[in-house]
């Protein structure tokens, strides 16, 4: 199954919005190895350094960008997408500060 995954590259000129495709079992989406290798593919090489957030950063230091976050991943059936509102809701209802007791 294709999963199309498209992500932003962080050049100092700008971010750039690009695609990429990897394919999957049903119902499943890409791994971290399968990101790397898809970018690999692509002349970027990249470690992942924030799985929560995927962001990946490159291995080389005099790269062209900083790094790379994966927006969305569209199998076709299901589609993770950040949820920024949803975010920012939770981090207007989490204590920015210790209480007091």
């Amino acid at each position: 199954m294709e999963c199309i995954v498209h992500f932003e590259v962080k050049h100092k000129e700008g971010v750039k919005h690009l695609r990429g495709l990897v394919f999957v079992g049903k119902g499943e989406t890409p791994d971290a190895e399968q990101l790397i290798g898809m970018f690999k593919d692509m002349h970027y090489n990249v470690i992942l350094s924030d799985r929560d957030k995927l962001v990946f950063t490159p291995t080389d230091a005099l790269a062209s960008y900083s790094s790379i976050r994966v927006t969305s991943l569209d199998t076709g059936e299901q589609k993770y997408t950040e949820d920024r509102d949803l975010k920012k809701v939770l981090g207007n209802l989490m204590p920015q500060r210790p209480t007091g007791l």
